[in-house]
């Protein structure tokens, strides 16, 4: 195995755990009465792990092209 393979692994471990630590929306509370849909901004915590998600997007995008083209 070589390090972009390895990189790709780990990229994509941490994407799937970034995703996953998220919280949810309303989902389907909303379809049974639930709270209604209210603007807030992200802070703190929350507003870190969204960045940091869209951060791990790019470097697993970039990465998967580099060993693509190196392939």
């Amino acid at each position: 195995m070589n390090i972009l393979t390895i990189t790709q692994i780990i990229f994509t471990t941490l994407l799937i755990a970034a995703i996953l630590i998220q919280q949810r929306g309303t989902g389907l509370g909303s379809t049974f009465g639930g709270e209604g849909q209210v603007y807030r901004s992200k802070r703190g915590a929350e507003r870190l792990l969204f960045i940091s998600t869209i951060v791990l997007a790019i470097l697993f995008a970039a990465n998967a092209i580099l060993t693509v083209v190196k392939g």
